[in-house]
């Protein structure tokens, strides 16, 4: 052999019995990291030029090939148990700013169509279920099946108009549908957020109405759509019906979905300093209920999670604050005694959930110095609550010193203020009074309002007229 290749051979044998011995004094390597060290090998034999044997030199670096590959060993396994370590704190990131980067958290969620399907299953089985229930407190009566049957067809007139909402309030990007604010099973809301984010905007919590057994949150979404064109954000609070609960639940259920209006809209743009209450027909009711319970536990000092100065006025629309007066005539239109006593936990219940009547308690009375503006709106020819319910209330306040305004439309029944006549569009008077309230200390959004388009029509008028003729409210 050539002298130059037996030389190589000499040296490639010390090498290997030098790898051999370094091998048994280092600990042993696992499975992994030999195959990470045999995949390092060959990756550097396919980068390596080709051994010449009129350079043997080519051959002495190979020793400290080996102390090379164990420090890329030892440095590839602590990046990588570094990166494992790491991605969890990663993944929480994703989600927003933690609040030591100084980002807000949001209280709200993406949309998530499976979520929908199944809070949509959830609440048809309980709608189905409490149905159910409800048919065995009303058995059969000639009064209640004809008002269903009158309440059908006033739906199938005025479809046109609710398919058109309907699509806006499961597909807009400007609503917030079911946002959590307790642990009963309606304690939801929606929300509805105007176009644009430029500024804290002022905020109306909505208490909807439906006689105290039909009340639903998405039954305010045509208010909620057309005040946030106007830079309003609307909350609309859903709480538990009857049979689900009673009187008690439902004004319980209201006033912690103001509490969390109240601590917590800010993180959805709207103003804690400009929020307005309102609430329409039994949800009206509730509202004032609430409001004034609220005043109560505050003049007694008692623990509250929110307070009566966080609300800038009241809207009471078309609600009845007197039980007693409320009773017979409900009856003769349907809702029967028995069921009427059971929603407001027996007559002995009356004065407790009859705002009217609970100003005349002195402790009470007192109280109501703390509320905020009231303003009531009824319609003169509104049969489901008379409009006198409206009037004897507004002189009970009078009568405490509590700020009170009265405005009556004349020739307007229950569902025309809340229901036809937005869906006739064009000029609203309640919508403009309220609207023109809320914007009353902001000279640039009065002046917008004044530029507004006329809403559009969503059902025509031949519909709304019939619709209006049928109506069983």
């Amino acid at each position: 052999l050539p002298s130059g290749e037996g030389r190589n051979n000499r040296e490639r044998k010390e090498f290997e019995n030098f790898a051999r011995e370094r091998e048994r004094a280092s600990p042993r390597r696992t499975r992994g990291e030999e195959d990470v060290s045999d995949s390092l090998i060959q990756r550097r034999k396919m980068h390596q030029p080709p051994l010449e044997t009129h350079q043997p030199e080519r051959c002495r670096p190979m020793t400290s090939t080996v102390s090379e590959i164990e420090e890329v060993i030892d440095s590839e396994r602590t990046t990588l148990l570094n990166g494992l370590s790491s991605l969890e704190p990663v993944r929480r990131r994703v989600s927003g700013k933690s609040p030591a980067d100084g980002g807000s958290r949001r209280i709200c969620r993406q949309p998530s169509l499976g979520r929908d399907i199944g809070h949509a299953a959830k609440e048809t089985y309980l709608v189905t279920r409490l149905s159910f229930k409800l048919l065995r407190y009303l058995g059969v009566g000639y009064r209640w099946i004809m008002k269903l049957l009158a309440l059908a067809c006033y739906a199938m007139l005025l479809m046109p108009g609710f398919l058109q909402v309907a699509y806006m309030y499961f597909f807009s990007s400007q609503v917030r549908r079911s946002v959590v604010y307790g642990d009963q099973p309606r304690n939801r809301l929606d929300l509805y957020l105007p176009s644009n984010n430029d500024g804290m905007k002022p905020v109306v919590v909505f208490v909807t109405g439906g006689a105290w057994i039909i009340g639903y949150k998405a039954w305010g979404s045509l208010l909620g759509m057309q005040l946030a064109e106007r830079d309003i954000i609307v909350a609309c609070v859903d709480y538990r019906n009857f049979p689900q609960g009673t009187i008690s639940d439902m004004v319980t259920d209201a006033s912690q979905g103001i509490s969390f209006v109240c601590n917590n809209i800010s993180a959805f743009g709207g103003d804690p300093n400009r929020i307005y209450l309102m609430g329409q027909s039994a949800g009206a009711h509730i509202a004032a209920c609430a409001l004034l319970e609220q005043a109560t536990k505050e003049s007694k000092g008692e623990s509250i999670s929110w307070r009566v100065s966080q609300i800038k006025a009241y809207f009471g629309l078309s609600g009845g604050y007197n039980l007693y007066n409320l009773v017979d005539h409900f009856h003769n239109r349907g809702l029967y005694r028995s069921i009427f006593l059971s929603i407001m936990e027996g007559e002995e219940s009356f004065d407790k959930f009859s705002p009217e009547v609970r100003l005349k308690d002195p402790i009470v009375g007192k109280a109501a110095s703390m509320l905020p503006p009231i303003m009531l709106f009824h319609g003169s020819s509104d049969y489901s609550i008379p409009c006198d319910a409206s009037k004897t209330f507004a002189d009970a306040l009078q009568a405490v010193g509590a700020k009170v305004e009265l405005i009556l439309y004349n020739g307007k029944t229950h569902t025309d203020l809340f229901l036809q006549d937005p869906l006739r569009g064009g000029k609203d008077e309640l919508f403009d009074d309220i609207v023109s309230v809320i914007h009353a200390d902001d000279d640039e959004a009065l002046a917008k309002d004044s530029l507004a388009p006329p809403r559009k029509r969503l059902v025509p008028e031949l519909l709304l007229k019939l619709a209006r003729e049928v109506s069983p409210f």
